[in-house]
């Protein structure tokens, strides 16, 4: 195994193409040579990771409605998401390009790197099946996943909370997993919040954000924070008539 397919832990049976996967198409501009490059298994790559993350989107947030989902994948598999899978394997590294590419910085490049994590894992998929490439896509993408912020644009719990806590107490609440359970491609995540010593709620999600963002929820229904500051209040109160 070359040390990409260690990385992916896959074995290639047809190295072609690995190597078809791994050539840039400047190779062939630059030489004036008939290469083969990445840009038809791109094509492909991107169909097969859209559905992975659509099935996956769609087992896991049954809630979420499918404007809602659309937007989750798009950050996903967008040029930046993808960008940050590559880097993860240092795809870069083992491109094929023309010198002219490598020098303007192609293998650092966004676009260079997303089309080819894409070109990738549609080479994987014609060269084994569906059900492994979503497995290991599932598993490098696995903290990426857990840290999705699932709310739409227009709320944000942990953000209401915190200004909310902020205008109290110059502390700001502690989001803390306390328990996490299931299998590795469906795990489920508990979080509390702590602030002033006190539980002002628990939320559990998919995902580790998803599970803080259910707390953060379930603090504001609850409004623990009313009690703990007349609480503290009083003892204030008790302290200054206290003689000293």
């Amino acid at each position: 195994m070359n040390p990409l397919e260690q990385r992916i832990k896959y074995k290639f049976r047809n190295s072609l193409l690995l190597a078809e996967a791994l050539t840039h198409p400047s190779l062939g501009h630059e030489t004036q040579r008939h290469h083969f490059d990445n840009q038809r298994l791109e094509f492909l790559g991107d169909a097969v990771l859209q559905l992975i993350f659509t099935e996956y989107l769609f087992d896991q947030f049954p809630h979420l409605s499918e404007g809602h989902l659309t937007k989750i994948r798009a950050r996903i598999v967008s040029r930046e998401g993808l960008k940050e899978l590559a880097e993860r394997l240092g795809i870069g590294r083992y491109l094929m390009m023309g010198r002219g590419e490598e020098a303007s910085g192609g293998r650092e490049r966004a676009s260079t790197l997303s089309d080819a994590y894409e070109a990738l894992i549609g080479a994987m998929y014609l060269d084994s099946d569906f059900v492994t490439v979503r497995r290991i896509v599932l598993t490098d993408a696995r903290d990426l996943l857990e840290g999705l912020e699932i709310d739409p644009p227009d709320t944000n719990p942990k953000g209401r909370l915190q200004e909310i806590l902020q205008a109290i107490s110059p502390r700001s609440p502690t989001y803390r997993i306390v328990d996490q359970s299931g299998p590795e491609h469906q795990k489920k995540f508990v979080a509390e919040i702590l602030w002033e010593g006190h539980e002002l709620g628990m939320g559990e999600g998919h995902s580790k954000k998803e599970a803080e963002t259910a707390a953060a929820r379930n603090a504001l229904a609850l409004g623990l924070w009313k009690a703990a500051d007349a609480t503290s209040a009083d003892a204030t109160q008790v302290s200054e008539v206290r003689p000293g």
